[in-house]
């Protein structure tokens, strides 16, 4: 039996926070250009209104397929954003998922509603339609917390890298100034400590002293989780800054 309530519907809408690293090591996040109003030719994340019969974060990874060609991700939920006055179209909640990406690997093809789709660095954002800014905040806060705790970012790298590299990267997402870096011994210690990577050999053609050679070892990180997560926590990325 359907029921018909007299008090009125919010309209429901996902967006989608997709950050991804360059090959100079900057972090940056994939914006589309509005092709209709409100806020025509404004930047903004990836999104859209959600279909009755959907689920949410299907809906989330149709919009982002749709307007930016990038398909095949893994997202998270953040969280939902639903200020009253938030959309001019009138009462809006929009439920935000956001995920990494190998940028090099998702070359973007705006489509539907989006005049354009390109990465833009998080530290060189255009001004944003609706209340973006403060989701994409919001995803950026979330990501430099985890980040300290949970082996994240791996997608971002190469198959096969360097502890150098590796500190790169959680230096890139933390935000961390030139000269503020993480200590070297300090970050090889915990990051050793948490058991998730495979040495798998050395460089081969540098003119350098080659280093080491690692991988993201999944099988042995989700093993880990399974038997006793918060231990690999306490010995995990909580880095002295």
């Amino acid at each position: 039996m359907k029921y018909c309530y007299e008090y009125p519907r919010p309209a429901v809408t996902v967006d989608c926070i997709i950050f991804g690293l360059d090959e100079s090591q900057v972090l940056k996040v994939l914006l589309i250009q509005r092709g209709h109003d409100p806020y025509l030719g404004h930047w903004a994340l990836p999104g859209g209104f959600v279909d009755l019969e959907e689920d949410l974060e299907f809906a989330a990874l149709r919009e982002l397929e749709e307007e930016t060609g990038v398909r095949n991700v893994f997202i998270e939920q953040l969280f939902t954003f639903g200020a009253p006055h938030r959309d001019p179209r009138g009462r809006v909640i929009s439920v935000a998922y956001y995920a990494l990406v190998n940028l090099t690997d998702h070359p973007v093809h705006p489509s539907t509603d989006a005049q354009s789709a390109e990465w833009f660095p998080i530290t060189a954002l255009p001004q944003l339609a609706f209340d973006h800014d403060v989701i994409l905040e919001t995803a950026l806060n979330r990501l430099r917390a985890k980040v300290r705790y949970q082996p994240i970012g791996f997608e971002l790298l190469p198959e096969k890298f360097t502890l150098t590299q590796l500190q790169n990267l959680y230096e890139t997402i933390l935000g961390l100034p030139k000269n503020d870096q993480l200590n070297k011994r300090n970050f090889r210690t915990r990051i050793q400590k948490m058991d998730v990577l495979k040495e798998v050999g050395i460089q081969e053609g540098v003119s350098h002293r080659p280093a080491k050679l690692y991988s993201f070892d999944k099988e042995r990180y989700e093993e880990l989780q399974k038997m006793k997560y918060k231990e690999l926590v306490r010995r995990g990325l909580d880095f002295e800054i």
